[in-house]
């Protein structure tokens, strides 16, 4: 075999440690994005955090928004290594999405019929008193407000374990998963200890769903319904949705009122008083103190209305306030050799590098947001109906970047309007053709759906075909299919199961 030399010209992108690094942190949530800072403040000396993130005119520079177009806010990385600096300004307390009604199936259902409490970390501006007793219950855990109220309770040290291992056994929800026998099986190999501390575990079980909340220490959801309604006054209506919740509660997801009256021997009014009941009660009982059900999303990007204009600007508390340590660069400067020939060299460059790329993006989040913003007027205008069709494409060409890093920005990144926070990925959406030769988008099709579901009937529920038809009279060609894909994300109930008893 002869060997030859052969000369061939390629081209390819090599990426350097600062572009990989600058690809990384754009990607990344606001929660990684902190947690990628502390890792880089421990590991290089030569970066730290600004004591005091003082600005010149700080009444201007915290009410003063950001003009549409204009990238000043994100600011520069100066040759010393100098503050990325964020501008300073402070968002107001946005209101959340709408609630929706239960009633005609548009919230989540355990099982339809009862209701499933919208989640505290949504941003919506709800009742003053569920939000405050939301923030005490997320102040403790679950445990810890079952044991504060065994404290109570004049129990022997045996007991007082058992409660211990029972309320250990819970899950978030506040049931008990596994069966006493199992849990007697597993502390006690001996029989007879083990038949004493199921006794024992029997006993503890019947205090704990005496406890608050009711419901608490349930196996099933059948038996957490119940141990609530037995806590309600004695009324008729309270016997039929305690016959309900133990043996029909299929009947009752269903909405088959006829087999109901004939298992429970109630008429339609006792029925109806019954379910008024059961829609009243909370299915997962130790959800409110759950360690996440509490916790706000905080935006990256406000968007407010100033005149007719909407303005974008960074929010300053998601943004870290890094600078350079002057006193080792300086010392590093004073050196024999210089900075290139000292060892920190290369962590001081690090640190410019890292400083740099927070800002770019920072920068990048806030030049995508101004344009979804301007190509999505609409919306801030009117609300979700009034929403585009708009592509990851459109906003990567009108900004020359790559559609990649539309996506990267778009990840993971919230936006805080006067309707709400939203994911900044929740602007785009694919369209739909209309009768007049344009486009619809399917967040504003969406909504348009959850309108007239709402306004409905509850006797005679839309069908997903009936949908279709009122769309089509509103110019909108969607097919019966496309109205059940966009039913279902939504979490809306086909209309045999919103029926009303």
């Amino acid at each position: 075999m002869k060997q030859t030399l052969q000369v061939r010209l390629s081209q390819h992108l090599a990426l350097t440690p600062q572009l990989q690094q600058s690809i990384r942190l754009l990607q990344l949530s606001t929660l990684e994005l902190h947690q990628e800072v502390e890792q880089m403040l421990a590991s290089n000396p030569l970066l730290e955090t600004e004591e005091e993130f003082s600005v010149s005119t700080p009444e201007l520079a915290t009410n003063a928004p950001v003009d549409a177009g204009s990238n000043d806010s994100a600011g520069e990385a100066t040759p010393e290594g100098g503050e990325a600096e964020a501008p300073e300004l402070s968002g107001d307390d946005f209101g959340g999405t709408e609630r929706e009604d239960w009633e005609n199936g548009t919230e989540r259902d355990d099982f339809d019929g009862i209701r499933e409490l919208p989640s505290s970390s949504g941003s919506g501006s709800g009742d003053d008193d569920g939000e405050r007793e939301s923030q005490e219950s997320a102040g403790i855990s679950l445990a810890e407000h079952l044991a504060q109220q065994l404290a109570g309770h004049h129990l022997s040290p045996e007991d007082r374990a058992v409660m211990q291992v029972l309320i250990e056994s819970l899950n978030e929800d506040g049931y008990l998963e596994d069966p006493l026998e199992e849990i007697a099986a597993a502390l006690a190999e001996d029989p007879e200890d083990r038949e004493e501390l199921l006794d024992r575990l029997r006993f503890g079980l019947r205090l704990l769903h005496n406890l608050e909340p009711l419901g608490i220490g349930a196996r099933d959801l059948s038996e957490c319904l119940t141990l609530q309604l037995r806590a309600l006054p004695k009324s008729p209506a309270q016997v039929i949705a305690i016959l309900i919740c133990k043996g029909h509660l299929e009947l009752l997801a269903k909405r088959d009122m006829r087999r109901l009256m004939n298992e429970t021997g109630a008429d339609e009014t006792l029925l109806r008083e019954a379910q008024g009941l059961i829609t009243q009660l909370e299915p997962k009982p130790g959800r409110r103190f759950a360690a996440g059900a509490s916790a706000a999303i905080i935006p990256d990007v406000i968007v407010r209305k100033v005149g007719r204009e909407f303005r974008v600007m960074l929010n300053p508390e998601v943004a870290p306030k890094l600078r350079i340590n002057e006193l080792y660069a300086n010392a590093l400067r004073a050196t024999r050799g210089g900075i290139s020939n000292s060892p920190l060299g290369g962590q001081l460059q690090e640190a410019r590098w890292f400083i740099k790329n927070i800002q770019q993006r920072f920068d990048t989040i806030l030049r995508v947001s101004q344009a979804i913003v301007e190509r999505q007027r609409g919306f801030f205008t009117h609300g979700e109906l009034a929403m585009k069709p708009l592509v990851l494409r459109e906003i990567a060409d009108e900004l020359s970047l790559h559609e990649s890093t539309i996506s990267r920005v778009t990840t993971a990144k919230y936006m805080a309007t006067s309707w709400g926070t939203f994911e900044l990925k929740y602007f785009f959406g694919s369209g739909l053709s209309t009768e007049a030769g344009g486009e619809a988008s399917s967040t504003a099709v969406r909504a348009l759906i959850k309108q007239f579901v709402a306004a409905e009937d509850v006797k005679k529920p839309l069908s997903d075909s009936a949908l279709a038809a009122m769309l089509e009279e509103q110019g909108i060609q969607c097919a019966r299919r496309t109205v059940a894909k966009y039913r279902e994300a939504m979490k809306i109930a086909p209309a045999n199961l919103r029926k009303a008893l």
